[in-house]
Parts: C-alpha cells; sequence; structure tokens
C-alpha cells in the first residue's frame, strides 16, 4: 500500500468518526458575549425547533468573511426554506474584537454574531482553525461539521439543510 492510500483510509476512517461524534453530541454550555459585550450561555443561542449553522470566523481570515459574504447572499431564502438560524462565532482576540462590529456593520449581517476572545467555546466545540462551520438539527444535535472555505461550499451546507428539512 502506497502513502496516498494509506492516507485516503485513515482519513476515511477517521472522518467517519467525526461523522459520528458530531452527531451524539449537543452544544456545549459555554460562557461568550454577544456583539453589545453582554454575556451569555452559547447553549441559549440554538433555538429549540430551529436548525441552526454556527460559523466561526475572525475578522482576519479571508476565507472566512468570503464564506459568510455567500451565506450572507442566501441567507434570507434558507430562512424561509429550512427555518435556519445562523450564528456566526468571531474568534478574534482581544487585540482585534474592536473590529468586528465595524465589520459586521459594514457588511450589513443581520444574523446573531457571539464573541469568543478566548476561544473557550472553539476549544469546547474542538474548532481548530477557521473557519468552521457546524450545523446543529432541529433536536439540538450537532449533525455536520466542515472545516475550510471554497467557492461552492454553501451549495453543500444548503444540501446538508434540505436534507435535514425532509
Amino acid at each position: 500500500m502506497n502513502i496516498k492510500q494509506s492516507i485516503a483510509i485513515m482519513a476515511f476512517v477517521f472522518g467517519g468518526m467525526l461523522s459520528l461524534q458530531a452527531q451524539t453530541e449537543t452544544v456545549p454550555s459555554v460562557t461568550v458575549k454577544n456583539l453589545n459585550g453582554e454575556s451569555v450561555d452559547f447553549k441559549n443561542c440554538i433555538e429549540p425547533g430551529k436548525i441552526t449553522i454556527i460559523s466561526f470566523w475572525a475578522t482576519w481570515c479571508a476565507p472566512c468573511i468570503k464564506e459568510l459574504q455567500a451565506i450572507d447572499s442566501k441567507y434570507a431564502e434558507w430562512q424561509e426554506k429550512y427555518n435556519v438560524k445562523l450564528v456566526a462565532v468571531t474568534v478574534d482576540d482581544s487585540r482585534n474584537v474592536k473590529k468586528v462590529k465595524p465589520k459586521v456593520l459594514g457588511e450589513g449581517w443581520t444574523y446573531e454574531i457571539i464573541l469568543d476572545e478566548n476561544m473557550d467555546l472553539a476549544r469546547a466545540m474542538n474548532m481548530n482553525n477557521p473557519p468552521m462551520t457546524f450545523i446543529v438539527n432541529a433536536e439540538g444535535k450537532i449533525v455536520y461539521s466542515h472545516q475550510g472555505y471554497t467557492p461552492g461550499a454553501e451549495d453543500e451546507l444548503e444540501k446538508e439543510l434540505a436534507a435535514l428539512k425532509k
């Protein structure tokens, strides 16, 4: 077996474990801040009966911004079709967090913005590097995760939303 085959097998097995793990986990109870600087329990950001997209991002992360812009162009339609809510969690640290509100206002993003300055939520959800996206089903279980962004990834995200709506 060559190295490429070994890597492919490990990726398949590891990916399968992640999928199985994701389907049994719920969103952790971690104290974070909203865009106004008020402390909130992240678990309360998840509305029972509603599909939630959690997108980890940062102001300095170009792929993160592109992903959120791409999602934003479809968000109103997704809310109507899939009863979905987006929670964008910034992992900007204390030096950069002051850039978040101007960025959000400049982009005109209307979804819920959460500040995770110390990366407590990111660690609790095993988020290594932004962008990373999770889907929480209407029952509150994490059923999907994806690391990184390439153009068109929002279409894959929509396929996952559509599958949950069936």
